[in-house]
């Protein structure tokens, strides 16, 4: 058989914006090693497309309107090991990437670099390579060795992100000021802010909370 005849890379592509589905339609469709299988625009979605086609490769939006893209991908990997997903997401906190890695994504692509950098991604990855662009790689360098928030830290800085203070958070969150408080402390210390207006900023910057609703 010859290169000509190898059979196509087959991707499923995982958005809720129309425009970003077509976008990657366009794209592939002047490459004739890879096909466009199906299109997605919700996670229950991908996850039956999935199932029926078992694509070579997955495109996947880490925001998705009924549930998370790295939720998607871990129930995916769940059932299938070997599959090669690609989070094709607008987050490029260094916890975002994280957290996507964490979850089995094999490439993290930023959709700025959709046009230039998805062909080369898709190939790289289904070679059974990792694909970081620079942007990700460097992110993730910038902030080596990882320093992680406890979960009760992250849910007292989405509160303090909110405007609450100590006793409405202690009140919200069924502990007392007190130790809400040190908890806000310990986070100061761990992400090296001047106070809480700056652990919010700095938060938001590296992806550990997000502002959207439904989305962590």
């Amino acid at each position: 058989m010859s290169v000509t005849d190898k059979p196509p890379i087959t991707v499923l592509c995982v958005d809720d914006h129309p425009l970003v589905r077509k976008g990657v339609a366009a794209i592939l469709s002047t490459e004739p090693d890879l096909q466009l299988l199906a299109e997605a625009a919700t996670g229950h979605q991908a996850l039956k497309l999935f199932r029926q086609y078992v694509p070579d490769i997955t495109l996947m939006d880490l925001r998705l309107p009924d549930m998370p893209g790295i939720e998607v991908t871990r129930e995916i990997r769940k059932e299938f090991p070997e599959a090669k997903i690609i989070a094709l997401t607008s987050y490029d906190g260094d916890q975002d990437v994280y957290r996507a890695l964490e979850a089995g994504v094999r490439g993290y692509l930023l959709k700025e670099l959709v046009h230039t950098e998805i062909v080369r991604a898709i190939r790289i990855v289904y070679s059974g390579k990792r694909f970081l662009p620079p942007e990700v790689s460097q992110q993730l360098s910038e902030f080596f060795p990882e320093v992680a928030l406890t979960a009760r830290e992250v849910d007292v800085l989405k509160l303090v992100a909110r405007g609450f203070g100590n006793k409405e958070i202690g009140d919200e969150l069924g502990t007392a000021s007190g130790t809400v408080k040190a908890q806000i402390q310990s986070v100061l210390s761990k992400l090296g802010a001047k106070d809480r207006t700056h652990a919010v900023t700095i938060a938001l910057q590296r992806g550990i909370i997000h502002l959207e609703a439904g989305v962590t």
